[in-house]
């Protein structure tokens, strides 16, 4: 009689723990999954480069010139463009407007 008890409690602790590691797993890979990130490419232009950043694959984004400035010319060089991307990436992960003013610009010392 005693031993049929013992058999019954093993069984109901590996059924618990069996649960509880698939239950884990599955945490995990739902919290992995909503780590969607923002994006940043920069482009090439007639003039210069551009940026564009995608959210989920899809471009949110796409900036040919440098905003803000009165003339319309793109970045003079790439590691410009992206300095600017990675700005506004900042500010959309902060959920602060994206807006670039020129003082950003001035602070990331982009060539105008």
């Amino acid at each position: 009689m005693m031993m049929i008890i013992n058999t019954q409690i093993k069984f109901f602790w590996a059924k618990i723990q069996k649960n509880l590691l698939f239950l884990l797993l599955v945490l995990q890979f739902v919290a992995c999954s909503k780590n969607e990130t923002f994006k940043t490419e920069s482009f090439k232009t007639k003039s210069g480069w551009g940026y564009s950043i995608a959210y989920k694959s899809k471009i949110i984004i796409k900036q040919s010139i440098i905003p803000v400035i009165i003339d319309s010319k793109s970045f003079s060089t790439e590691d410009d463009a992206l300095k600017v991307a990675h700005l506004v990436v900042d500010k959309l992960n902060e959920h602060i407007s994206p807006t670039v003013t020129k003082n950003d610009l001035i602070l990331l010392k982009i060539k105008l």
